[in-house]
């Protein structure tokens, strides 16, 4: 596979990204989320998907401030136009008096109905509370689930699953962030898949207090009926401090085998990221996820995506000691060997997600920024041509 840059932004979009390269040439970017503007103080948090008529959604979280708790809620823009332009901001969940994010959207295959999980805490509970168990249950890591009907323009009331979805002795928790998927192919076509992470109490008469990262650990969560019942498949926790298993992203391979990667928080394990397979849907894991250390960069989320036509791509920074210089790579092998197919730039850089466009083109939506990876989310429209 080769990636063609095409030209650089229309000068008609309010905004313009600077121009990504490779090799000197330009992609095309548009900026749908400004830090500082219509209301909110900091964008982040960019979560992705395409609908079933074509329509770009991109999801974020809009900030009071600059904190991961406080006052926020999910807001989304549509793209008729795939991703050049896009809509007025649109707020889709949370009230403002608490926390609300983690957005973690999905298509269904056979509806076209437009899923959404997000996760709740509250304003004042920090992660770190949560995880040493200081919060009260109304107050902690709450699992949702709503859908849109409309190409989302509207989106129903937020449900909430967390009993289904959340053991008891579980504090933190998460939803991706960015993009579950809608399994294409083999015996669980249709199943809805999301990738997820929590966390763990110590054991009783530990001197630890909760909040050390070898007590994260990763599961996923899937439905069978459209987002309707959901379900907890694999859990991979084993609080060993090996690989910590944080944020996490998920992508069906050609053979139907679903890939998860996921974000290793501190763990001893060479490298950043670590992987796993499945060969039943979500359900287990062929192996407990291990280091992969062919992914360089610093701790932070990324996301993988496997195009129609193409090898499995993984959205990340690149740089190791800060988050910058974000880059596009791609494995031919499922997921064991990983190269670099695209810088997109050296300012700072962190989350991201990736989605397919068309064919021939796939979009990454991520923050970054002049001055800090906040300033702004960014969408980039990265041409694709299939190798012969």
């Amino acid at each position: 596979m080769a990636f063609d840059p095409s030209s650089p932004t229309d000068p008609q979009d309010s905004r313009p990204a600077p121009a990504a390269s490779t090799n000197g040439e330009a992609v095309e970017q548009s900026v749908p989320y400004t830090s500082g503007t219509e209301g909110y103080d900091t964008y982040r948090i960019p979560a992705v998907v395409r609908t079933k008529a074509g329509t770009l959604i991109a999801f974020a979280e809009a900030r009071a401030g600059t904190s991961d708790t406080g006052e926020i809620v999910v807001v989304a823009k549509r793209s008729g136009d795939g991703g050049r332009t896009w809509g007025p901001l649109r707020l889709v969940a949370g009230d403002g008096t608490g926390t609300q994010g983690n957005p973690c959207p999905v298509a269904d295959l056979h509806s076209g109905r437009v899923i959404l999980l997000t996760c709740t805490n509250g304003a004042d509970a920090t992660e770190t509370a949560i995880m040493a168990g200081e919060v009260e249950p109304a107050d902690g890591r709450r699992v949702w689930v709503q859908h849109s009907d409309d190409d989302g323009a509207t989106f129903s009331r937020p449900r909430e699953i967390t009993a289904d979805v959340k053991h008891p002795d579980w504090r933190w928790y998460a939803t991706g962030p960015g993009h579950a998927i809608a399994l294409t192919t083999g015996p669980y076509r249709g199943r809805l898949v999301v990738p997820a992470n929590h966390s763990t109490a110590p054991p009783a008469g530990s001197a630890d207090t909760g909040t050390e990262p070898k007590y994260y650990g990763g599961h996923c969560l899937f439905s069978d009926d459209g987002g309707t019942t959901w379900h907890i498949g694999f859990l991979d926790d084993a609080p060993d401090g090996v690989v910590n298993a944080n944020e996490t992203t998920a992508a069906q391979l050609p053979d139907g085998r679903v890939y998860f990667n996921t974000r290793n928080q501190n763990g001893t394990a060479p490298g950043v990221r670590a992987d796993a397979l499945s060969a039943d849907g979500g359900r287990t894991l062929l192996h407990p996820y291990a280091p992969q250390p062919g992914l360089a960069g610093t701790v932070v989320q990324g996301s993988v995506l496997q195009p129609a036509h193409g090898p499995l791509l993984f959205s990340g920074p690149a740089d190791p000691a800060r988050r910058a210089e974000m880059q596009l790579r791609a494995s031919h092998d499922g997921g064991r060997t990983w190269s670099t197919v695209l810088t997109l730039s050296a300012q700072p850089a962190a989350y991201s997600d990736l989605v397919e466009i068309t064919a021939d083109h796939v979009g990454l939506l991520y923050e970054t920024g002049p001055r800090t990876p906040t300033d702004t989310i960014t969408f980039a429209r990265i041409p694709l041509r299939p190798s012969r």
